[in-house]
Parts: C-alpha cells; structure tokens; sequence
C-alpha cells in the first residue's frame, strides 16, 4: 500500500515536471521567447493626455482603454492605426472612447 502511495507520487511529479517543460518550449523545440513587456497605461496616459484641455478625464478615458487594449497610440491625438483595439472602443452613443 506504501508502496503504491509512493509510486504515484513519483509518477504524478514526473507528469507535472514534463507538462511545465513543454509548457516552456515553443514550437521548434527551443525556449520560448519571453512575454511581451506590460505597458504602463499610467506613463503612457499621462503622454497622451499632456495637451488635453481636460487632463484628469482624458487620463481616466485613456486609462480604461488601455487596460483593455494593453496599448496607446503614440503622440498626442490620432495614429489610431497604431492600436485598432484602442481605436475601436466606443460609448454607448457610439462615439470614440477613448483619447
């Protein structure tokens, strides 16, 4: 009974060691790249919304959006193409939500 306690102990841990390797290879048999880097919507907002008239709900518009989209165009208004998902958030009105 030990025994077969034991066993399936081993076997599970060598499962779980296999899956957690393959789970960090990519398709050609090598590591897997990094993740893309996180995107600091606060820093990038704050970018954005520099020559706003109405700074505080244009960072708060910006914020929601970019933690949607996980982007922000560059610049201050436009290159909507930038970031399609950024650019295709609308309000109920069907207007831009985003800045």
């Amino acid at each position: 009974m030990m025994a077969s306690l034991v066993f399936s102990f081993l076997v599970l841990q060598y499962l779980t060691e296999a899956a957690h390797q393959s789970h960090m290879m990519n398709n050609n048999g090598g590591p897997s790249p990094l993740p893309p880097p996180t995107l600091d919507c606060g820093v990038a907002c704050e970018g954005r919304c520099k020559l706003s008239s109405r700074p505080r709900l244009c960072k708060r518009a910006c914020g929601s959006c970019c933690d949607k989209c996980s982007c922000v165009p560059p610049g201050t208004a436009g290159n909507y193409e930038a970031c399609p998902c950024y650019a295709s958030l609308t309000t109920r009105n069907q207007t831009r939500k985003c800045p």
